[in-house]
C-alpha cells in the first residue's frame, strides 16, 4: 500500500481538535471524509497519523499527516483532489509526497515548531478574530525575552504541563523562544516562536500565559525560574486560550516535501531537531 505524506493548513475554531471524535467535528474527521471520497480502505474505515494532535481551536500551517492508500498516486493529483472534496471545511493539503512504509508522521518527526499570536490593542479584532488571543494594553517585550530565558534547555516542565497530560514523563528540551514585536493599525501583535522535538500537554499555551505576566508588569522575570523549579501546576500563569496557537513546522531527515521558498517554519523546526544529538528526550 503506498504511503502519502500530507502537509495540511486549517483553522482550528470549528473543531474540537485534530483527533477524530464520534460527536463532534476534527481535523482528522475531515481528512479521512475527504479521502473515502477517493479510496476504498478510507471507505472502510483506515486512518491517518499526524505529527501533532492539537486542541481545539488551535490553528496549523504546517501540520503533516500520513495515509496509506491502495493505489498509486500522482501526488498533485491526490492534493488536488483531496482539496476539493475538502470543500468547504477550513482545511487545505499544502503537499503531497510519497513516504517509505518505514515514515510515521508522529514517531519519525525530529522537532515542532510553534508560533502563538498576541494581540495588544485597544479596538477589538476584526479580521483576526479567533485566530489571536486579544489583551489590552502593551506588553514589555524586552521583559519577556529576559523570562523566556529561563525556559530554555533541558527541564522538568511539570509547572507548565496540563493536569490531564499523558506524556511518561514531564522533563522536555525547550531548544528555541523567540518573541517578535509587529506594529499593527492600534497596537502591537507580539508572536510567540518556540521549537523543540516535542511539548507537553498546554505547554505552549502555558508559557506563553506566564509571559505575558511579565509583559504586563505583573510578574518580573526572575519569577518564571521560580515557577518552573517549583514544579507545581498552582505557580504556573494564566493559561493563555487557543485562539492564537499555530502549529508552524515538523522537521524529519530527509524532509518529505521539497521547502519553500519562504519557509522558515520547517526550517526552524529543522533547527530544534539539531541541538539533540547529544540530549534527546524519550
Amino acid at each position: 500500500m503506498p504511503r502519502y505524506a500530507l502537509k495540511i493548513e486549517y483553522e482550528g475554531g470549528p473543531f474540537a481538535g485534530w483527533q477524530a471524535q464520534a460527536d463532534q467535528p476534527s481535523v482528522q474527521g475531515a481528512v479521512e471524509t475527504a479521502l473515502a471520497r477517493l479510496d476504498p480502505g478510507f471507505a472502510e474505515g483506515a486512518r491517518i497519523a499526524a505529527a501533532g494532535r492539537t486542541d481545539a481551536g488551535v490553528h496549523a500551517t504546517g501540520q503533516v499527516a500520513h495515509a496509506d492508500m491502495q493505489r498509486a498516486w500522482d501526488p498533485f493529483r491526490l492534493g488536488e483532489a483531496l482539496n476539493w472534496h475538502l470543500k468547504p471545511a477550513p482545511v487545505a493539503i499544502l503537499a503531497v509526497a510519497p513516504v517509505d512504509d518505514d515514515f510515521h508522521a508522529r514517531f519519525s518527526a525530529l522537532g515542532r515548531a510553534y508560533t502563538f499570536r498576541l494581540l495588544a490593542r485597544r479596538a477589538p479584532a476584526t479580521l483576526d478574530r479567533g485566530r489571536v488571543w486579544q489583551v489590552l494594553n502593551p506588553l514589555d517585550a524586552d521583559a519577556m525575552r529576559e523570562g523566556a530565558r529561563h525556559l530554555i534547555g533541558r527541564h522538568d516542565f511539570t509547572t507548565f504541563r496540563s493536569s490531564i497530560c499523558q506524556a511518561k514523563s514531564p522533563v522536555k528540551t525547550l531548544d528555541r523562544i523567540d518573541i517578535t514585536a509587529h506594529a499593527v493599525p492600534g497596537g502591537t501583535e507580539y508572536r510567540f516562536h518556540l521549537a523543540a522535538r516535542s511539548f507537553l500537554h498546554n505547554q505552549v499555551r502555558s508559557i506563553v500565559g506566564t509571559l505575558e505576566r511579565v509583559g504586563a508588569g505583573a510578574w518580573p522575570p526572575a519569577r518564571v525560574a521560580e515557577a518552573l523549579a517549583a514544579r507545581s501546576r498552582a505557580a504556573c500563569g494564566p493559561v493563555c486560550p487557543p485562539d492564537g496557537l499555530y502549529l508552524t513546522g515538523v522537521s524529519y531527515d530527509p524532509m518529505p516535501f521539497p521547502p519553500a521558498p519562504d519557509d522558515a517554519d520547517a526550517s526552524d523546526a529543522a533547527d530544534a531537531a539539531a541541538p539533540r544529538a547529544a540530549c534527546r528526550d524519550e
